[in-house]
Protein backbone atom coordinates (compact mmCIF):
# COMPACT_ATOMS: atom_id res chain seq x y z
CA UNK A 1 0.00 0.00 0.00
CA UNK A 2 1.44 3.36 -0.68
CA UNK A 3 2.06 5.51 1.87
CA UNK A 4 -0.21 8.67 1.24
CA UNK A 5 1.35 12.55 0.87
CA UNK A 6 -0.02 15.23 3.53
CA UNK A 7 0.64 18.79 2.79
CA UNK A 8 1.42 20.47 6.30
CA UNK A 9 -0.40 24.14 5.67
CA UNK A 10 0.86 27.56 6.48
CA UNK A 11 -1.60 30.88 7.37
CA UNK A 12 -0.62 33.77 8.55
CA UNK A 13 0.46 34.27 11.81
CA UNK A 14 -1.76 37.00 12.74
CA UNK A 15 -4.71 38.66 12.04
CA UNK A 16 -6.19 42.24 12.97
CA UNK A 17 -9.76 42.83 11.84
CA UNK A 18 -12.26 46.04 11.43
CA UNK A 19 -12.54 49.44 11.00
CA UNK A 20 -10.07 51.83 12.16
CA UNK A 21 -7.83 48.95 12.85
CA UNK A 22 -4.43 50.52 11.09
CA UNK A 23 -4.45 52.90 14.42
CA UNK A 24 -3.12 49.88 15.99
CA UNK A 25 -0.10 49.28 13.98
CA UNK A 26 2.26 51.24 15.94
CA UNK A 27 1.35 48.86 19.08
CA UNK A 28 2.20 45.56 16.00
CA UNK A 29 5.07 47.79 14.78
CA UNK A 30 6.91 48.13 18.48
CA UNK A 31 8.14 44.64 19.93
CA UNK A 32 9.43 44.37 16.14
CA UNK A 33 11.32 47.42 15.97
CA UNK A 34 12.28 46.54 19.67
CA UNK A 35 15.02 43.91 18.12
CA UNK A 36 16.79 46.86 15.91
CA UNK A 37 16.75 47.65 12.30
CA UNK A 38 14.72 50.13 10.40
CA UNK A 39 11.22 49.45 8.65
CA UNK A 40 10.61 48.84 5.19
CA UNK A 41 7.12 50.20 3.47
CA UNK A 42 5.80 49.82 0.37
CA UNK A 43 3.13 51.92 -0.79
CA UNK A 44 0.70 51.94 -4.27
CA UNK A 45 2.25 54.77 -6.13
CA UNK A 46 -1.33 56.44 -5.61
CA UNK A 47 -0.33 57.47 -2.04
CA UNK A 48 2.54 59.26 -2.78
CA UNK A 49 -0.14 61.99 -2.99
CA UNK A 50 -2.56 60.86 -0.39
CA UNK A 51 -2.01 61.38 3.08
CA UNK A 52 -1.91 57.38 4.23
CA UNK A 53 2.27 57.42 4.55
CA UNK A 54 2.18 60.54 7.11
CA UNK A 55 -1.19 58.49 8.98
CA UNK A 56 1.24 55.86 9.75
CA UNK A 57 3.85 54.97 12.10
CA UNK A 58 7.40 55.54 9.51
CA UNK A 59 10.11 56.96 12.17
CA UNK A 60 13.80 58.61 10.98
CA UNK A 61 15.98 55.80 9.12
CA UNK A 62 12.76 54.13 7.70
CA UNK A 63 12.69 53.42 4.29
CA UNK A 64 9.86 54.30 2.39
CA UNK A 65 9.19 52.86 -1.41
CA UNK A 66 6.59 54.17 -3.53
CA UNK A 67 5.86 50.98 -5.89
CA UNK A 68 4.99 51.87 -9.54
CA UNK A 69 1.49 49.81 -10.11
CA UNK A 70 0.85 51.11 -13.53
CA UNK A 71 1.90 47.61 -14.71
CA UNK A 72 1.63 44.29 -13.25
CA UNK A 73 5.05 43.42 -11.14
CA UNK A 74 7.58 41.68 -12.83
CA UNK A 75 10.87 40.36 -12.45
CA UNK A 76 13.41 42.74 -13.16
CA UNK A 77 11.10 44.86 -11.42
CA UNK A 78 11.38 43.07 -8.18
CA UNK A 79 15.24 42.81 -9.00
CA UNK A 80 15.44 46.71 -8.81
CA UNK A 81 13.57 47.71 -6.07
CA UNK A 82 15.25 44.53 -4.03
CA UNK A 83 18.20 46.42 -4.99
CA UNK A 84 17.20 49.92 -4.11
CA UNK A 85 15.85 48.70 -0.79
CA UNK A 86 19.71 46.69 0.16
CA UNK A 87 20.85 50.12 -1.29
CA UNK A 88 19.20 52.50 1.10
CA UNK A 89 19.77 49.42 4.36
CA UNK A 90 23.25 49.85 3.67
CA UNK A 91 24.02 46.28 4.91
CA UNK A 92 21.39 46.26 7.47
CA UNK A 93 18.47 43.85 7.84
CA UNK A 94 15.05 45.36 8.91
CA UNK A 95 13.04 44.74 11.28
CA UNK A 96 10.08 44.65 9.04
CA UNK A 97 8.21 44.47 5.58
CA UNK A 98 5.18 46.28 5.03
CA UNK A 99 2.65 46.85 2.19
CA UNK A 100 -0.29 49.04 1.52
CA UNK A 101 -1.67 48.62 -1.43
CA UNK A 102 -3.10 45.48 -3.68
CA UNK A 103 -2.28 42.56 -5.32
CA UNK A 104 0.84 43.79 -6.91
CA UNK A 105 2.37 45.63 -4.00
CA UNK A 106 1.43 42.92 -1.45
CA UNK A 107 3.24 40.68 -4.09
CA UNK A 108 6.13 43.18 -4.73
CA UNK A 109 6.70 43.15 -1.16
CA UNK A 110 6.70 39.01 -0.41
CA UNK A 111 8.95 39.04 -3.29
CA UNK A 112 11.67 41.88 -2.29
CA UNK A 113 11.25 39.83 1.14
CA UNK A 114 12.55 36.62 -0.17
CA UNK A 115 15.16 38.51 -2.37
CA UNK A 116 17.00 39.95 0.95
CA UNK A 117 17.60 36.56 2.07
CA UNK A 118 18.20 34.85 -0.52
CA UNK A 119 20.59 34.84 -3.10
CA UNK A 120 19.89 35.47 -6.84
CA UNK A 121 17.23 36.96 -9.08
CA UNK A 122 13.56 36.85 -8.66
CA UNK A 123 13.22 34.56 -12.17
CA UNK A 124 15.51 32.10 -10.01
CA UNK A 125 12.43 31.68 -7.41
CA UNK A 126 9.46 31.54 -9.98
CA UNK A 127 7.95 27.98 -8.93
CA UNK A 128 7.46 25.61 -6.41
CA UNK A 129 8.89 25.65 -3.27
CA UNK A 130 12.39 26.84 -4.72
CA UNK A 131 12.97 29.43 -1.66
CA UNK A 132 15.08 27.98 0.79
CA UNK A 133 15.23 30.85 3.59
CA UNK A 134 12.85 32.71 5.67
CA UNK A 135 12.55 36.13 4.26
CA UNK A 136 12.32 39.23 7.56
CA UNK A 137 9.03 39.61 8.97
CA UNK A 138 6.12 41.07 6.86
CA UNK A 139 2.80 42.89 7.90
CA UNK A 140 0.04 43.28 4.95
CA UNK A 141 -2.20 45.88 4.90
CA UNK A 142 -3.98 46.10 1.67
CA UNK A 143 -6.45 48.88 0.42
CA UNK A 144 -7.66 47.11 -2.06
CA UNK A 145 -9.69 43.75 -1.57
CA UNK A 146 -9.54 40.97 -3.80
CA UNK A 147 -6.29 39.17 -5.07
CA UNK A 148 -6.05 37.33 -1.68
CA UNK A 149 -2.59 38.28 -1.82
CA UNK A 150 -2.56 39.03 1.90
CA UNK A 151 -3.19 35.76 2.92
CA UNK A 152 -1.80 33.70 -0.26
CA UNK A 153 1.80 32.10 -0.05
CA UNK A 154 2.72 33.25 -3.61
CA UNK A 155 3.59 36.22 -5.10
CA UNK A 156 2.82 36.73 -8.73
CA UNK A 157 5.67 37.84 -11.17
CA UNK A 158 5.35 38.56 -15.03
CA UNK A 159 8.86 37.62 -16.96
CA UNK A 160 9.04 39.18 -19.72
CA UNK A 161 12.30 37.74 -21.70
CA UNK A 162 10.28 34.17 -21.28
CA UNK A 163 6.84 35.45 -21.73
CA UNK A 164 5.74 33.51 -18.30
CA UNK A 165 3.15 34.80 -15.64
CA UNK A 166 4.04 32.75 -12.68
CA UNK A 167 4.54 32.40 -8.75
CA UNK A 168 7.32 32.54 -6.11
CA UNK A 169 4.96 30.31 -4.05
CA UNK A 170 6.86 28.95 -0.68
CA UNK A 171 5.79 29.29 2.92
CA UNK A 172 8.29 32.04 3.24
CA UNK A 173 6.42 34.21 0.77
CA UNK A 174 3.62 34.42 3.40
CA UNK A 175 2.72 37.81 5.61
CA UNK A 176 3.28 37.25 9.06
CA UNK A 177 1.02 39.56 10.23
CA UNK A 178 -2.34 40.82 8.23
CA UNK A 179 -4.07 44.40 9.19
CA UNK A 180 -7.73 44.61 7.80
CA UNK A 181 -9.25 48.06 7.70
CA UNK A 182 -11.97 48.60 4.92
CA UNK A 183 -11.56 52.16 5.98
CA UNK A 184 -8.53 51.77 4.08
CA UNK A 185 -10.43 50.81 0.51
CA UNK A 186 -12.48 54.10 0.86
CA UNK A 187 -10.58 56.24 -1.98
CA UNK A 188 -10.76 52.84 -4.32
CA UNK A 189 -11.78 54.07 -8.24
CA UNK A 190 -15.20 52.39 -8.99
CA UNK A 191 -14.25 50.78 -11.89
CA UNK A 192 -10.72 49.07 -10.02
CA UNK A 193 -12.81 47.95 -6.86
CA UNK A 194 -14.95 46.32 -9.25
CA UNK A 195 -12.13 44.17 -11.43
CA UNK A 196 -10.06 43.58 -8.57
CA UNK A 197 -12.48 42.37 -6.12
CA UNK A 198 -14.36 40.08 -8.77
CA UNK A 199 -10.84 38.33 -8.59
CA UNK A 200 -11.87 36.49 -5.55
CA UNK A 201 -14.87 34.67 -7.49
CA UNK A 202 -12.95 34.37 -10.16
CA UNK A 203 -10.36 32.31 -8.39
CA UNK A 204 -12.77 30.57 -5.85
CA UNK A 205 -15.18 29.34 -8.31
CA UNK A 206 -12.31 28.05 -10.84
CA UNK A 207 -11.00 26.27 -7.61
CA UNK A 208 -14.75 25.12 -6.86
CA UNK A 209 -15.32 23.57 -10.72
CA UNK A 210 -11.95 21.49 -11.35
CA UNK A 211 -10.71 17.73 -10.12
CA UNK A 212 -8.04 19.25 -7.26
CA UNK A 213 -10.24 20.02 -4.41
CA UNK A 214 -10.45 19.17 -0.77
CA UNK A 215 -13.02 19.94 1.72
CA UNK A 216 -10.51 23.09 3.73
CA UNK A 217 -10.26 24.47 0.42
CA UNK A 218 -14.16 24.15 -0.60
CA UNK A 219 -15.25 25.58 2.37
CA UNK A 220 -13.27 29.11 2.33
CA UNK A 221 -13.96 29.10 -1.49
CA UNK A 222 -17.58 28.79 -1.07
CA UNK A 223 -17.87 31.43 2.09
CA UNK A 224 -15.90 33.60 0.29
CA UNK A 225 -18.28 32.99 -2.78
CA UNK A 226 -21.19 34.11 -0.80
CA UNK A 227 -19.58 37.18 0.54
CA UNK A 228 -18.73 37.89 -3.08
CA UNK A 229 -22.22 37.50 -4.58
CA UNK A 230 -23.67 39.36 -1.65
CA UNK A 231 -21.34 42.31 -2.77
CA UNK A 232 -21.62 42.46 -6.86
CA UNK A 233 -24.97 41.69 -6.62
CA UNK A 234 -26.24 44.51 -3.92
CA UNK A 235 -27.78 48.32 -4.98
CA UNK A 236 -23.97 49.80 -3.62
CA UNK A 237 -21.27 47.36 -4.08
CA UNK A 238 -18.76 50.01 -2.11
CA UNK A 239 -21.21 51.17 0.74
CA UNK A 240 -19.62 50.55 4.12
CA UNK A 241 -20.64 46.97 4.73
CA UNK A 242 -19.64 46.05 1.55
CA UNK A 243 -16.00 47.24 1.69
CA UNK A 244 -15.81 45.04 4.99
CA UNK A 245 -17.40 41.95 3.40
CA UNK A 246 -15.15 42.01 0.38
CA UNK A 247 -12.65 42.77 2.14
CA UNK A 248 -13.01 39.33 4.59
CA UNK A 249 -13.85 37.18 0.82
CA UNK A 250 -10.59 38.23 -0.09
CA UNK A 251 -8.77 37.28 2.60
CA UNK A 252 -10.84 34.19 2.82
CA UNK A 253 -10.08 33.62 -1.07
CA UNK A 254 -6.49 33.85 -0.43
CA UNK A 255 -6.51 31.04 2.05
CA UNK A 256 -8.66 29.30 -0.17
CA UNK A 257 -5.45 29.55 -3.06
CA UNK A 258 -6.52 26.17 -4.83
CA UNK A 259 -5.74 25.66 -8.36
CA UNK A 260 -7.57 27.93 -10.74
CA UNK A 261 -9.10 27.12 -14.37
CA UNK A 262 -9.22 28.38 -17.53
CA UNK A 263 -9.78 31.92 -16.68
CA UNK A 264 -6.62 32.42 -15.44
CA UNK A 265 -4.21 31.27 -17.87
CA UNK A 266 -6.16 33.21 -20.76
CA UNK A 267 -5.99 36.16 -18.66
CA UNK A 268 -2.02 35.47 -18.11
CA UNK A 269 -1.72 35.61 -21.51
CA UNK A 270 -3.38 39.21 -21.52
CA UNK A 271 -1.37 40.33 -18.92
CA UNK A 272 1.95 39.21 -20.35
CA UNK A 273 1.05 40.43 -24.14
CA UNK A 274 -0.93 43.93 -23.55
CA UNK A 275 0.21 44.15 -19.96
CA UNK A 276 -3.33 43.98 -18.54
CA UNK A 277 -4.12 44.23 -15.00
CA UNK A 278 -4.67 40.85 -13.84
CA UNK A 279 -8.78 41.92 -12.06
CA UNK A 280 -9.65 43.20 -15.95
CA UNK A 281 -7.84 40.26 -17.80
CA UNK A 282 -10.13 38.08 -15.42
CA UNK A 283 -13.02 40.17 -16.76
CA UNK A 284 -12.03 39.32 -20.26
CA UNK A 285 -11.10 36.21 -20.32
CA UNK A 286 -14.50 34.72 -18.65
CA UNK A 287 -16.13 36.54 -21.64
CA UNK A 288 -15.11 34.27 -23.81
CA UNK A 289 -15.29 31.28 -21.86
CA UNK A 290 -19.27 30.93 -21.66
CA UNK A 291 -19.25 27.42 -23.10
CA UNK A 292 -16.81 26.33 -20.36
CA UNK A 293 -18.41 28.12 -17.36
CA UNK A 294 -21.97 28.93 -18.21
CA UNK A 295 -23.30 29.50 -15.16
CA UNK A 296 -20.54 31.93 -13.99
CA UNK A 297 -20.20 33.79 -17.13
CA UNK A 298 -23.93 34.64 -16.51
CA UNK A 299 -23.84 35.69 -13.16
CA UNK A 300 -20.76 38.16 -13.92
CA UNK A 301 -22.29 39.57 -16.72
CA UNK A 302 -25.01 39.85 -14.19
CA UNK A 303 -22.58 42.00 -11.54
CA UNK A 304 -21.00 43.95 -13.82
CA UNK A 305 -24.64 45.48 -15.71
CA UNK A 306 -25.60 45.63 -11.42
CA UNK A 307 -22.64 48.43 -11.17
CA UNK A 308 -22.42 49.77 -14.18
CA UNK A 309 -19.06 48.39 -15.42
CA UNK A 310 -18.46 47.60 -19.10
CA UNK A 311 -15.45 45.73 -20.98
CA UNK A 312 -14.32 48.03 -23.60
CA UNK A 313 -14.67 45.78 -27.17
CA UNK A 314 -12.17 45.01 -29.73
CA UNK A 315 -9.01 44.74 -27.43
CA UNK A 316 -7.10 42.14 -30.09
CA UNK A 317 -8.75 43.72 -32.81
CA UNK A 318 -5.53 44.30 -34.66
CA UNK A 319 -2.86 42.08 -33.67
CA UNK A 320 -0.23 40.34 -35.76
CA UNK A 321 -0.08 36.50 -36.09
CA UNK A 322 2.49 36.69 -33.84
CA UNK A 323 1.38 38.36 -31.12
CA UNK A 324 -1.85 36.04 -31.14
CA UNK A 325 0.78 33.07 -31.28
CA UNK A 326 2.45 34.63 -27.97
CA UNK A 327 -1.22 34.67 -26.29
CA UNK A 328 -1.75 31.15 -26.50
CA UNK A 329 1.83 30.64 -25.45
CA UNK A 330 1.65 32.62 -22.55
CA UNK A 331 -1.56 30.68 -21.99
CA UNK A 332 -0.85 27.09 -22.50
CA UNK A 333 1.80 26.80 -20.60
CA UNK A 334 0.21 26.60 -17.18
CA UNK A 335 -0.57 23.30 -17.26
CA UNK A 336 -1.86 22.36 -13.35
CA UNK A 337 -5.01 24.85 -14.21
CA UNK A 338 -5.65 23.74 -16.97
CA UNK A 339 -5.23 19.89 -16.41
CA UNK A 340 -7.84 20.97 -13.02
CA UNK A 341 -10.21 22.37 -15.33
CA UNK A 342 -10.50 20.21 -18.35
CA UNK A 343 -8.46 16.95 -17.79
CA UNK A 344 -4.56 15.47 -18.90
CA UNK A 345 -5.77 16.50 -22.60
CA UNK A 346 -6.68 20.24 -22.40
CA UNK A 347 -4.60 21.08 -25.60
CA UNK A 348 -7.36 19.09 -27.24
CA UNK A 349 -10.09 21.44 -26.62
CA UNK A 350 -7.61 24.43 -26.05
CA UNK A 351 -6.13 23.99 -29.50
CA UNK A 352 -4.28 26.97 -31.25
CA UNK A 353 -7.23 27.88 -33.74
CA UNK A 354 -10.05 27.67 -30.31
CA UNK A 355 -7.92 29.75 -27.94
CA UNK A 356 -6.71 32.11 -30.66
CA UNK A 357 -10.86 32.49 -32.03
CA UNK A 358 -11.53 33.24 -28.01
CA UNK A 359 -8.93 36.24 -27.88
CA UNK A 360 -9.95 37.89 -31.42
CA UNK A 361 -13.45 38.19 -30.09
CA UNK A 362 -12.48 39.91 -27.19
Amino acid sequence: MATPSYRNAKNVGHVMIGQGAIAQLGEVLAPLRAKGGPAVWFFDHFFAHNDLPKRVPVVEGDVVIFVDTSEEPTTDGIDAYTDQVRKELAGAMPCALLAFGGGATMDTCKCVGNLLTNPGKAEDYQGWELVKNPAPYKIGCPTLSGTGSESSRTGVLCNEAKNLKLGMNSDFTMFEQLVLDPDLSVTVPREQYFFTGIDTYMHCFESLSGSYRNVVVDALAEKALDLSRHVFLSGDMMAEENREKLMIASYLGGLAAGFVGVVHPLSAGLSMVLHMHHGIANCYALSVLEDIYPVQYREVMDMMQKQGVSLKKGICANLTDEQYQQLYDASIVHEKPLTNALGPDYRKVLTPENVIARFKRM
